[in-house]
C-alpha cells in the first residue's frame, strides 16, 4: 500500500508496532492496570487493603505453608459486587495452627509457633460452630491449607496481596498526576505561546520558578500543606509536574501560530479559543504524548519517594514505596525479597513506562525513515 495514502496516525501506528520493546512494554503496563483492577479478585488476601497478618507468621520465607482454622463467627456479613474492587470489611477470623483435634464437646489447637515448645494449646465449644457439628465438618469447612507464593512480610502479611493491592498506588499516581500536569500544563503553555509578551513573560516565570525547586522538596512542600494522605500525594506530584509540559506546549504553539491555517482562521473571524483547542493543540500533541509517557515514569519514582520518607500512602493502605521502606533493613538481614520484590515490580513498571515512551517518539518523529 501507498504509504502517502495512510494517514499520519496510520503510519505512526505502524511504525510503533514495528517497535519489539515498545509493544511488549505496552502489553506489560495493559497487563498491570488489569492486575490493579481486580487486585481483590486475583490477591490471595481478599481482606481490605490485604491487611490480614499474624505476628506468628512474620517474616516466612516464600512458598511457606501453614494449616489455618476459622474461628467461629457469628457476625452476619452481607457481600456485594464491591466487594471485589474494594476489598472485604469483614472476613471470618482465623488463626494458624500446629495441631488439632476434636475431644468430645470440644476442639483443641495447638497455635502456630516457630519454636514447637513454646506454641500454646486452646480449646473451643464446638456448640460455638453451631448445632450438629461434627469432626468431618470441622475438617472440610473450618480447616485449610494457607500458601503464602512470596512468603509473609514483618507483619505476617500475604507479600503477594500486599503487592498486588499496592500495585493500584502506583499506577493511579501515574494516571492522576500526568492528567493534572496534561491540564495545568496545556492551559499555561498554550496561552503563553499563543499571545506572547507580557503573558508569555509571566508564565514563562512561573515555570522558571518553579522549576528552580528541587521536585522532591516542592512535593514534600506541598504534601505538607495539604496533609498527609492517598489523594493529597497525587494532586501534590501533578502540580509539580506540569512545567515540563508547559514549555513543551508553549514551543510548539510558538512554531504552529506562524502557519498558514492559523492566518486563515484569524481571517475568518475565529476566536483565540477556538484557534487554540481546536486547530493549535491537536497538531502539537505528538511530543505531549511522548513527555506524559515519562511523566508517569517519574510520577511512580515520586510517590515512591514519598512513601519512603512517610509522606505518601498512609497505612494500612500498601504501597510499593512504604514496602520498602518496611524492609529495606532486612536487606542485610538475610531476607532481601521483602525489600526485592516491590523494588523489582517498580522498576519493571518504571522501565515499561520509558521503553513505551522511547518508541512514541521514534513512531511520532516525522524526520524518521
Amino acid at each position: 500500500m501507498d504509504k502517502s495514502n495512510q494517514s499520519l496516525t496510520g503510519l505512526a501506528l505502524q511504525k510503533f508496532k514495528k517497535n519489539f520493546w515498545g509493544v511488549l512494554s505496552f502489553w506489560f503496563i495493559v497487563l498491570l492496570l488489569f492486575v490493579a483492577l481486580f487486585a481483590y479478585v486475583l490477591a490471595p488476601d481478599k481482606t481490605k487493603n490485604a491487611n490480614w497478618g499474624d505476628l506468628s507468621l512474620s517474616s516466612k520465607p516464600p512458598g511457606f505453608e501453614v494449616t489455618m482454622l476459622k474461628l467461629p463467627s457469628h457476625v452476619l456479613v452481607q457481600t456485594s459486587w464491591a466487594d471485589w474492587f474494594l476489598g472485604k470489611t469483614y472476613t471470618a477470623p482465623k488463626v494458624p495452627i500446629l495441631d488439632y483435634k476434636v475431644q468430645g464437646d470440644s476442639l483443641t489447637y495447638t497455635e502456630y509457633a516457630e519454636d514447637v515448645s513454646m506454641a500454646v494449646g486452646k480449646s473451643i465449644a464446638l456448640s460455638a460452630y453451631g448445632k450438629s457439628i461434627t469432626t468431618n465438618t470441622i475438617k472440610q469447612d473450618y480447616i485449610s491449607q494457607q500458601k503464602f507464593i512470596l512468603g509473609t512480610d514483618s507483619q505476617g502479611r500475604d507479600l503477594l496481596s500486599r503487592l498486588i493491592v499496592g500495585s493500584r498506588v502506583s499506577i493511579a499516581i501515574g494516571f492522576v498526576a500526568v492528567f493534572i500536569s496534561l491540564i495545568v500544563g496545556i492551559f499555561f503553555g498554550a496561552i503563553a505561546g499563543y499571545f506572547g509578551g507580557k503573558v508569555d513573560a509571566f508564565v514563562m516565570w512561573l515555570v522558571n520558578i518553579i522549576w528552580s525547586i528541587p521536585t522532591l522538596l516542592l512535593v514534600i512542600a506541598i504534601t505538607l500543606a495539604l496533609g498527609k494522605g492517598f489523594w493529597q500525594v497525587f494532586v501534590a506530584v501533578g502540580l509539580t509536574m506540569w512545567v515540563e509540559v508547559a514549555r513543551v506546549v508553549r514551543g510548539q504553539v510558538m512554531s504552529l501560530k506562524q502557519m498558514q491555517f492559523v492566518t486563515a482562521a484569524r481571517a475568518l473571524g475565529y476566536r483565540d479559543s477556538r484557534i487554540i483547542f481546536k486547530h493549535i493543540l491537536p497538531n502539537s500533541m505528538a511530543p505531549v504524548i511522548v513527555i506524559s509517557a515519562a511523566n508517569f515514569a517519574s510520577a511512580i519514582l515520586v510517590e515512591s519517594g514519598l512513601s519512603f520518607l512517610g509522606l505518601g500512602a498512609q497505612p494500612p493502605i500498601p504501597s510499593w514505596g512504604g514496602m520498602i521502606k518496611d524492609h529495606y533493613n532486612y536487606i542485610i538481614l538475610g531476607k532481601p525479597y521483602l525489600a526485592l520484590a516491590p523494588g523489582i515490580a517498580m522498576l519493571l513498571l518504571v522501565l515499561a513506562f520509558m521503553m513505551v515512551g522511547n518508541a512514541l517518539r521514534d513512531a511520532l518523529d516525522v524526520k524518521a525513515e
